[in-house]
């Protein structure tokens, strides 16, 4: 997959492209292409940002600048492109639209930053707007990475052991359901003992209790 993230941040990135999943997908032949709005804004000094319209605090993305970078990357190719706004409005980032996103070869994550996006941006540029959650962020540059870490984690060759993206929380291997709980050595800590059944080496009933388990925190 290829994942183009437009930011006026691009350092941020510099140690989310280090992480062993995500370099695994790189190393796999994924892309994330860092593109700084500042690099292709039509106005003069850098700005990329204005006052909002109607008074109030903080500063607002302009759509022309948006544009812009988009323009600069993609020209005629932008079309049939499907490009995400991160904004709180948007809609909420879950495990299905995980799986949706890493099926795309191509993506594009907008980060927003001050009070946001010029509303012209996600209504004319962004093909949808997506939001990690209910909460307030200094841009979108944390989301970005949330998403990207989420879908790239999907890729082919990310993982040490592909099986573990099966069967995990939210899959459709549980149903949806979050996973199960885990337990490690020591069998006992302080008194705090393991589930009999995962010690019995029984997996048709180790498979049951997890499941079981699985299920009641669904619950």
């Amino acid at each position: 997959m290829r994942l183009d993230v437009f930011t006026l941040f691009p350092e941020h990135f510099d140690w989310f492209v280090t992480q062993r999943h995500i370099s695994n997908a790189l190393a796999a032949g994924s892309e994330i292409n860092l593109v700084n709005y500042r690099d292709s804004t039509p106005l003069s000094g850098g700005q990329v940002d204005d006052a909002p319209y109607g008074g109030g605090a903080g500063m607002v993305m302009r759509v022309d600048a948006v544009d812009a970078a988009l323009e600069d990357a993609y020209g005629a190719e932008r079309a049939g492109r499907r490009i995400v706004a991160l904004t709180a409005s948007g809609r909420p980032f879950d495990e299905a639209l995980a799986v949706e996103f890493s099926r795309e070869p191509e993506l594009t994550l907008l980060c927003g930053r001050y009070e946001g996006f010029d509303e012209r941006v996600v209504e004319n540029l962004a093909t949808e707007a997506v939001s990690i959650g209910r909460f307030v962020l200094a841009g979108g540059e944390l989301a970005a990475m949330v998403i990207a870490d989420a879908v790239m984690r999907k890729l082919s060759g990310s993982l040490g052991d592909a099986e573990s993206a099966v069967e995990e929380s939210f899959s459709e291997a549980l149903g949806g359901a979050p996973e199960y709980p885990h337990y490690t050595r020591p069998a006992d800590y302080r008194g705090w003992g393991v589930p009999d059944v995962l010690l019995s080496g029984d997996h048709a009933k180790v498979r049951e209790w997890r499941l079981a388990r699985s299920r009641e925190r669904a619950r």
